[in-house]
């Protein structure tokens, strides 16, 4: 019996160390979110790929489902998301997922409008649209009392909701869209809290904010993020050093200059 035991835990160990040699020789898979965050991960890719470390780049639109091909194992790892969101996400969709370095960049989200030149244009009774994703609808709102335009319960910080408005003198109407819309919405809206990563593949300029919020703030700092059984995979590690490059930080500042980088090294 001992004899059967020790031959199962044998045959155990080749048969990891084969699925580990045969994941060894796959492509790192990187699901990214589409427009410049995608871009700059495909940079960090092709620099990647000079030192023989294949990855292959997976843009998406849904920020759902960006997280989803990483749990299932459809995507090795993701950049996109900053650890406040992510916490929300692990606890409300049940994913195991976590942060596998503390390299990153910055997304800040800003006011902007298509209608007015500036915040003291904003008239009774006007709309401003904010994300219907409570983490950025949060962030609208602190923008907006940071503008001047509304008041909010005090000490809600990132828990904050429309709810929570306690003065809005101008009787603001706010219209919760999904993050992928609120640009869209300039047309109809007054006033539209709009990421970043949201506004450059639409066409908008991130210098034309009303007012932005470039807060530094480690919880917002956008990170790898793999499955937490998969965080040390060994790919993934010698990407995220090749990430860590002062190349990669040059095109951030060059080509992405509305990004913040974070956790650079030098």
């Amino acid at each position: 019996m001992t004899h059967l035991l020790s031959r199962f835990i044998q045959a155990g160990a080749v048969w990891l160390a084969l699925s580990s040699a045969a994941a060894a020789d796959q492509p790192l898979r990187i699901a990214a979110s589409a427009g410049p965050v995608g871009q700059l991960v495909s940079f960090a890719a092709n620099l990647a790929k000079e030192k023989g470390i294949d990855v292959k780049t997976i843009e998406i639109t849904d920020w759902i489902v960006i997280n989803e091909t990483v749990q299932n194992g459809d995507a090795d790892a993701n950049f996109f998301q900053h650890s406040t969101y992510l916490a929300i996400q692990n606890k409300t969709r049940g994913f195991t997922l976590a942060q596998a370095d503390k390299v990153g960049v910055i997304a800040p989200v800003g006011l902007f409008s298509k209608k007015i030149k500036s915040l003291n244009d904003i008239k009774s009774g006007d709309s401003v649209a904010i994300p219907n994703e409570p983490l950025n609808g949060a962030r609208g709102l602190i923008l907006l009392e940071r503008a001047g335009l509304i008041k909010l319960a005090p000490g809600k910080g990132f828990a904050v909701s429309k709810f929570d408005i306690i003065e809005n003198p101008k009787n603001l109407k706010i219209v919760e869209l999904d993050p992928a819309q609120t640009y869209r919405s300039l047309d109809d809206v007054k006033l539209a809290l709009v990421n970043i990563t949201y506004l450059i593949p639409a066409g908008g300029d991130p210098k034309s904010a009303l007012i932005i919020d470039r807060t530094i703030d480690d919880g917002l700092v956008l990170r790898f993020t793999a499955r937490a059984d998969r965080k040390d995979d060994p790919r993934l590690a010698a990407f995220i050093k090749v990430f860590k490059s002062p190349e990669v930080k040059r095109f951030i500042e060059d080509k992405l200059p509305a990004f913040i980088p974070a956790g650079f090294d030098g």
